[in-house]
């Protein structure tokens, strides 16, 4: 298996690589530069010399001489400056890639779309939306219903099975295919200068169109048809000049409809502007050869097997638009539509395929919506090849939580320390106690972040991890609300009445909740009381969860709680330092350090008041 050094290191190389790229072609790009002034400079100078030395003629040749050496001067560098632009979008992609791997979050993008909801059960106790955040940590995509639908997987608030165990199958598919992964954001990233709004642009899509054009189009087709019969008939002595009655009827209507027809062209043009952005994308999933890849290619399906490509369709839009662009000139506007009903026409063509595309666009968009947030999942196991895919089972046996070499994954790799840790049965608790700083509330955040990446369909920071399907709901940081009038007990009180509320309700999956220092806005006596209390009735429920304290007089409901089984984490002063191992270990902490902490930091603790 590939380690994470590496993996690291050939990221590195890479970076390395194109580092050492792009001056050579930033210098090649002057060079270019300089080279299609001489050319203009001496075409000037040729042209001079060939009209005073020989004649006109000569002067003409010398002038299509340098343009044609000119134009194929800067295809090349147009070409040139156009993979240097991919260079530095492939750089920044890279450098950021090597900034997850070592949470360097300066060079982590923010994602588009990380708003957490005040009152969701977990996510902002867990650090999963904002700066420094899991989704901000993993978060590849580039429009905000990407960025949206990876932020559910996330913050779903009860599992869904049907769906989790295809989504896992293919990001372990994703993930080896670093090569896909990065050309479908340089793609992506190439065209887009902002995140493309795509409900947006869907809504815009979807709208009904006035029909105007559609029978009005016959009625011009008849008075054109009409109009150059008439004149035909008029040039060879034939008929009267009726063809101008006609023509003036013609050009009525044609004047009177010419704002419709003006907006539809608006449309027309905005659509190839907004397709534009997904154009390299599309085509990119469309000739992409899946070979082995079979759940990949079965996502993609209606974009390669479908009888209109999306890339026969954008044509079309573009031969459209093109078709519009050719009557801007008002003299050859106004032949065209003498001659035949041009305008009515494009706008024609335009509704007809802009309704195919109000029906196939939604597939693809959610096609791409769908990829964005998958490759963001197998982005995170590459760059962790040690992270485990976990194994969801059924709950019907008893409840199961069994993992092993379980870590952050928002602490950097060299300092993180991994646990083992297992539930085995429905109304379970584990008391966590220990000193300050010594763990408990990393440990608590540890278990949720790990469930919400494995009922994302991603890997979780651990050796080995396997689980029932859960609902989660956490108690960790509450804040008081001087707005809403509520102190910082009250709202610890509201919340912990909250989880025991989803507790009690009947739900096909249990509860797994996290509690961090229980009661820790009230005075000693009445927290003992009301957690001694809480705990009781959280016990034998239907859920298990763990909850950590600073009390250790709790520990001792073990004695009378079967259920409650007590962990701790540890420390030890060296050298007149404290020193943690933030390992969990087995049974009630036996040791405190608040003490030891004041003392350390110089504080006036007196000897008389440390034996109370």
């Amino acid at each position: 298996m590939i380690k994470r050094p590496s993996r690291l290191r050939a990221l590195e190389n890479q970076i390395a690589r194109l580092e050492n790229r792009l001056p050579k072609m930033e210098r090649d790009s002057r060079r270019f530069s300089v080279v299609r002034m001489l050319i203009f400079l001496g075409t000037v100078l040729l042209c001079i010399l060939a009209v005073y030395a020989l004649n006109e003629t000569a002067g003409w040749i010398a002038i299509a001489l340098g343009l044609l050496v000119f134009n194929i001067v800067a295809h090349y560098h147009r070409r040139l400056d156009k993979a240097m632009a991919r260079h530095k979008i492939w750089l920044q992609l890279k450098t950021a890639q090597r900034g997850r791997m070592q949470l360097d979050w300066q060079v982590i993008p923010s994602p588009p779309f990380a708003h957490t909801e005040n009152d969701h059960p977990f996510a902002g106790d867990l650090d999963l939306a904002g700066q420094k955040s899991l989704q901000h940590l993993i978060d590849l995509a580039i429009s905000r219903e990407g960025s949206q639908r990876l932020k559910n997987w996330l913050f779903a608030a009860v599992p869904q099975p049907e769906l989790i165990q295809p989504r896992q199958t293919l990001v372990r598919e994703l993930a080896p295919m670093s090569r896909f992964r990065d050309k479908l954001l340089l793609n992506l990233a190439a065209v887009m200068r902002e995140p493309l709004q795509g409900k947006k642009f869907l809504a815009w899509l979807q709208q009904e169109t006035p029909q105007s054009s559609r029978w009005l189009l016959p009625v011009f087709w008849a008075l054109a048809a009409l109009n150059i019969a008439l004149f035909l008939l008029a040039q060879f002595g034939l008929a009267p000049r009726y063809w101008l009655i006609t023509l003036f009827i013609y050009g009525g209507l044609y004047l009177m409809n010419a704002e419709r027809i003006k907006e539809i062209f608006e449309e027309a043009i905005f659509l190839d502007e907004e397709l534009n952005k997904l154009g390299a994308l599309l085509l990119y999933l469309e000739k992409y050869p899946y070979g082995k890849n079979l759940h990949l290619k079965n996502l993609c399906q209606p974009l390669w097997s479908a009888k209109k490509h999306p890339s026969a369709q954008m044509k079309k839009i573009k031969l459209i638009v093109t078709a519009i662009g050719m009557r801007m000139n008002p003299i050859v506007r106004a032949i065209l539509n003498i001659v035949v009903p041009w305008d009515f026409y494009c706008a024609h063509l335009f509704d007809e395929q802009k309704s195919r595309l109000a029906k196939d666009l939604p597939v693809w968009l959610d096609i791409c919506f769908e990829l964005e947030a998958l490759a963001a999942l197998a982005n995170f196991a590459y760059l962790n090849p040690e992270y485990d895919f976990p194994e969801i089972v059924a709950h019907e046996g008893g409840l199961v939580f069994q993992a092993r070499g379980l870590g952050h994954p928002l602490i950097p790799a060299e300092q993180r320390v991994s646990n083992d840790f297992s539930m085995r049965r429905a109304g379970e608790l584990a008391m966590i106690t220990g000193s300050n700083m010594s763990g408990k509330s990393t440990f608590l955040k540890t278990l949720g972040i790990n469930l919400s990446l494995a009922y994302a369909g991603g890997p979780v920071c651990a050796g080995r991890l396997q689980t029932s399907l859960f609902r989660l709901f956490t108690c960790v940081k509450v804040n008081d609300s001087v707005t809403d009038g509520f102190s910082f007990f009250y709202a610890e009180v509201r919340r912990l009445k909250a989880l025991l509320d989803e507790l009690q309700k009947e739900y096909a999956y249990p509860l797994f909740f996290l509690i961090d220092e229980i009661f820790k806005g009230t005075n000693n006596r009445e927290r003992l009381i009301g957690s001694r209390s809480y705990i009781r009735a959280l016990a034998g429920q239907n859920g298990a969860g763990a909850i950590s304290t600073h009390d250790l007089e709790l520990t001792t409901l073990a004695n009378t709680l079967p259920n409650l089984l007590n962990y701790h984490f540890r420390e030890e002063v060296i050298d007149g330092r404290m020193v943690f191992d933030y390992k969990l270990h087995d049974g009630p902490c036996p040791t405190t350090n608040a003490v030891k902490i004041m003392k350390l930091a110089g504080l006036p603790v007196k000897e008389e008041l440390v034996m109370l």
